[in-house]
């Protein structure tokens, strides 16, 4: 025998064994094995299609998100401003029937004070606690100018009050204005 007989008798005795161990031949083994390569060609198509259809929803929840944003910017002080309207209107009515009486003028812009103090307080806006004698804390306080301290007690201290503070929740809305002594 040559060496090709014995090649060609050696792959026919390995065909019958692996015939014989998997019940399979070795036509079976190659037609598993095309239908295995199609079936990874249809699941990497379909991953590609999920993965486009992901960005897609991704890409509109982002513009979507933007565009809610942005409506949000632009109407956020629309409930406050709405409950100003009414102080505007006090104005207005104080400015046509103003009188020559100081009390009655008096009384009318105390009302309009505090509708507009309870209306700022309804929405979260305090007032900061600042007195004379305070000590000075740069988180609360703008110092607008040194003075020499009146006593030796309000040395580094609060001296007087120019400008309170004020607070929505814990923020600092503004910082209250004062003069501290040295």
């Amino acid at each position: 025998m040559n060496d090709q007989e014995k090649t060609v008798e050696k792959n026919e005795d390995l065909e019958s064994k692996v015939e014989e161990t998997t019940g399979q031949t070795s036509e079976d083994i190659t037609e598993s094995a095309e239908e295995s390569t199609e079936t990874e060609e249809v699941e990497q198509v379909d991953y590609q299609d999920k993965y486009l259809r992901l960005y897609a929803e991704f890409d509109n929840f982002r513009k979507r998100t933007m565009r809610e944003r942005a409506d949000l910017i632009m109407t956020a002080s629309q409930d406050v401003l709405e409950k100003l309207i009414p102080l505007l209107d006090d104005f207005e009515r104080a400015s046509k029937h103003s009188s020559d009486d100081a009390e009655a003028m008096k009384e009318g812009m105390k009302l309009i004070h505090s509708k507009l103090e309870s209306t700022l307080t309804s929405k979260g806006l305090k007032a900061m606690d600042v007195r004379s004698g305070d000590d000075f804390n740069v988180d609360y306080h703008e110092a607008i100018t040194n003075i020499p301290a009146p006593t030796p007690k309000l040395k580094g201290k609060i001296v007087d009050v120019v400008e309170n503070g004020y607070k929505l929740g814990d923020k600092v809305v503004r910082y209250a204005k004062v003069v501290i002594g040295q």
